[in-house]
């Protein structure tokens, strides 16, 4: 084993620095118009790569650009592309119930009142001040704690909503 450090990027950080590119844009890039962004220490082969896969995961959307293609993101945000994921790993289980009632079940309170407001459990506070985080997270609107008793374990039959 060699004692030289390895260069390799950590997983995703490539795809990040792209799609950051690709939000400050505001409007399609080529890779080249991406390499130009990231400074040009990349190839833009690899650059090509790296936006090929993210439209093979439905990160980006492409239309040509001449002998190229121009991307554009269909995530607006790093907390888009968070929901983007866990709808992906959603949409593998057969089992959604469980699967949601598993995740749910290991929310914190603050999360779990933050889950109940955005689902409309008819709080006053708006989705858009919960999401910007302008509403505060405990008792926030007047609305309650959270429900006390047994959480979803995620078994047969769970319905797996909070």
């Amino acid at each position: 084993m060699s004692d030289v450090p390895s260069a390799r990027r950590p997983a995703g950080e490539l795809e990040s620095e792209v799609l950051a590119a690709l939000w400050s844009a505001r409007q399609p890039m080529t890779p080249q118009d991406v390499q130009t962004a990231l400074g040009g220490d990349l190839a833009r082969t690899t650059i090509a790569t790296i936006l090929a896969r993210l439209h093979d995961k439905g990160t980006v959307e492409r239309t040509r650009a001449g002998r190229a293609y121009a991307y554009t993101p269909t995530v607006q945000d790093t907390a888009g592309l968070a929901a983007r994921r866990m709808h992906t790993e959603l949409g593998r289980e057969a089992d959604r119930s469980t699967v949601l009632a598993r995740f749910v079940s290991d929310l914190s309170a603050e999360d779990e009142q933050l889950l109940r407001a955005l689902l409309g459990d008819g709080s006053d506070v708006g989705v858009e001040a919960e999401v910007d985080g302008t509403a505060g997270a405990a008792g926030a609107g007047g609305r309650p704690g959270p429900v006390s008793g047994p959480r979803p374990t995620g078994g047969p039959g769970s319905a797996g909503a909070p």
